[in-house]
């Protein structure tokens, strides 16, 4: 199979479905002639015109809230937002209005819309840069989360976002765009609300999603050297979330520990571990662990922000303290 970025996966997904379904058009901060933040639509509005490749002010309020109209006018917009940050300007559209407007109609409207954002830190750009919010949104009822860790995955969960009806928060960690991959050339879907194993093991279970992930297998590796096997699950959408694959694998491993990129406390983490001590409590020889960001604001100087954000030792450092190594 061939080897491809994540980047060049969603690019891939995303004109697979501009070439399929006329509905479909891409709206948001320098999406256009730029070609995106991340040049993941670079040459989108030469191939496909400004009419389906559309520049928006910076208003995330306003061009969010017309991604949601026109996904309830039977268009399936992609608006991209630059950063998940600037989300916060359009919680309004995103909690108020596209995740309630099925269940508030009574089924007579929905709003398929993709939103997609960049999420994560580690690029040294500061506190209101560097969130992962994508657990916010995870606990609303009627948006689904989806966070690609993979090529494969990037454009799987893409395909299948285009044929969901629900508004998705599609999140790309902003350190995992040149990440590359195997991604067969037939086509495929991954399916939301199941988790993948992306390292078998049997002394532990590692959870994490997103950016997360590699740092997980990077901990796993280490620790395997130690003569401790690890197993590390991908979540691949926060909501639906897969709970099952988790407490299977608690079942196995007989301990766990949920790593996130945000701040511990209050973090969805503590809601995955607080379903697993509920699911799997008697195959568990020691409480669920957790791993997540210093609660302090992202510290703009890298060294700082090194510390800031969980990295392969401090997962280690945990795991040693749950096994009793």
């Amino acid at each position: 199979m061939p080897e491809i970025t994540i980047r060049d996966a969603i690019s891939q997904g995303l004109k697979e479905a501009l070439d399929n379904d006329e509905r479909v058009f891409i709206m948001g901060e320098d999406v256009g002639y730029y070609g995106g933040a991340y040049a993941v639509t670079k040459g989108f509005v030469q191939e496909y015109g400004e009419r389906r490749i559309m520049d928006t002010p910076i208003s995330e309020s306003v061009f969010v809230g017309a991604g949601v109209g026109a996904a309830m006018a039977g268009l399936r917009p992609v608006v991209e937002i630059m950063t998940i940050n600037f989300s916060l300007l359009a919680m309004d559209q995103i909690v108020n209005h596209a995740a309630k407007i099925h269940y508030m109609s009574g089924g007579q409207l929905k709003a398929p819309v993709i939103i997609r954002t960049v999420t994560g830190g580690g690029a040294g750009l500061a506190a209101t840069h560097s969130q992962s919010l994508e657990g916010w949104y995870a606990t609303v009822p009627g948006l689904k989360v989806i966070t690609p860790a993979t090529p494969y995955d990037a454009l799987g969960l893409l395909r299948t976002a285009f044929k969901d009806e629900n508004p998705i928060i599609y999140a790309e960690h902003d350190l995992l765009y040149r990440t590359r991959g195997e991604v067969p050339e037939e086509y495929y879907e991954v399916p939301f609300g199941q988790a993948r194993i992306a390292r078998e093991g049997t002394d532990i279970t590692i959870v994490a999603n997103s950016g997360m992930v590699r740092v997980a297998e990077d901990a796993a590796k280490k620790l395997e050297a130690r003569g401790v096997s690890a197993e590390v699950i991908d979540l691949r959408t926060l909501r639906p979330l897969d709970i099952d694959t988790i407490a299977k694998s608690v079942h196995k491993t007989n301990r766990c520990i949920v790593v996130e990129e945000t701040w511990r406390f209050g973090g969805f983490g503590s809601f995955i571990a607080s379903e697993i001590q509920e699911i799997a409590f008697d195959d568990l020889d020691a409480p669920v662990a957790r791993v997540g960001c210093a609660d302090v604001p992202a510290p703009y100087s890298k060294p700082l922000e090194d510390l800031q954000i969980p990295n392969g030792d401090t997962i280690i450092r945990e795991i040693e303290r749950v096994i009793g190594l």
